[in-house]
């Protein structure tokens, strides 16, 4: 069986974690890194290609893997590349999914290719299981926490105050908050009952640290919805104790079938590296649609539209003897 070939465009913290992914699959080849840079080289060797070259391999690759930001790169890379590639992308703007997936799904259409959007653990695996508890227990609530882990775009907020040199944002859940949901209370929670959000700061020197403190707390969209800690640190302990990128959360699912007979249903991850877990689902996706486009689906699906036997590389019949 021929493997199926597979190339990623962008090589930061997510496309070293798919290349990582892909070399760990029995049934994939990377063909092929696109970057905007030139003279890099990949962390298993490989010459990055500058993506002005891109087309030139639109017959050489089944799936090209998108990792490039929401914000300003994937609504412009995910309608370019749809034209030539079927592709993957992690794109996790939640207010912006309807109409990213529109877009997608009209250039698809018109160029033959296949897309899925928004693919990772939230957007992604956290959406099915939102899916799937809320159709086994249509009478109940959703809730989801995330954390603890370290949130990418409020740590940026961070190190854009002034004053600060660097810095690093964790959201934590709130305890009190997850037990009253996994007891089947089913609370109305507000932002600031279901999450703790705390900062690293490394100030500038002379900086007014009580001004950084204060701007942050009250950083509207970020931070004054929430309780807010922030601990002031030296450059070299945030090297040294804050260098990773772990992430995780939980779904959770209150709900009843009569009055005296309540369940909860709960999906949690805990993950070390947020990058390169969420690398991990979109290769296994990218899998699933080489296997849709084979069989000439065009146009953009997202995780619910996609059988879960297409990510495996297992046949129906392992599955069904070892797995079900």
């Amino acid at each position: 069986m021929d493997k199926i070939k597979v190339g990623i465009l962008g090589y930061g913290n997510l496309g070293r974690g798919v290349e990582l992914a892909v070399g760990q699959q029995n049934d994939m080849e990377l063909v092929a890194v696109f970057t905007r840079r030139d003279n890099v080289v990949t962390d298993k060797g490989l010459k990055c290609i500058n993506v002005n070259k891109i087309e030139e391999y639109k017959d050489k690759i089944d799936v090209l893997i998108l990792c490039g930001g929401s914000a300003t790169d994937l609504p412009v890379q995910g309608v370019q590349m749809i034209k030539h590639f079927n592709t993957v992308d992690s794109f996790d703007t939640h207010a912006r999914i309807p109409e990213y997936f529109a877009e997608m799904d009209k250039t698809a259409k018109e160029s033959g290719k296949l897309g899925i959007i928004s693919v990772g653990w939230d957007p992604g695996l956290f959406s099915i299981a939102r899916m799937l508890f809320g159709a086994i227990l249509p009478q109940g609530n959703d809730y989801t926490f995330w954390g603890k882990g370290v949130s990418q775009g409020h740590s940026d907020a961070i190190r854009r105050v002034k004053g600060v040199k660097a810095g690093i944002q964790y959201t934590i859940p709130k305890e009190q908050a997850l037990q009253m949901v996994r007891n089947a209370e089913n609370p109305n929670l507000t932002a600031r009952e279901k999450h703790l959000r705390e900062c690293y700061v490394v100030a500038q020197d002379g900086a007014d640290k009580a001004q950084i403190e204060s701007e942050i707390k009250n950083m509207p969209n970020y931070f004054a919805d929430y309780d807010t800690v922030v601990h002031f640190i030296s450059e070299e302990e945030l090297k040294r104790d804050h260098g990773k990128m772990p992430h995780g959360g939980f779904v959770i699912r209150s709900g009843e079938t009569t009055d005296c007979h309540k369940h909860v249903l709960e999906l949690s991850i805990k993950l070390d590296s947020n990058p390169e877990f969420t690398s991990s689902v979109l290769t296994a996706y990218a899998r699933a649609i080489a296997k849709l486009a084979k069989e000439g689906k065009t146009g953009a699906v997202t995780v619910f539209d996609v059988p879960i036997s297409y990510l495996s590389s297992k046949s129906g019949e392992e599955l069904r003897k070892n797995l079900l």
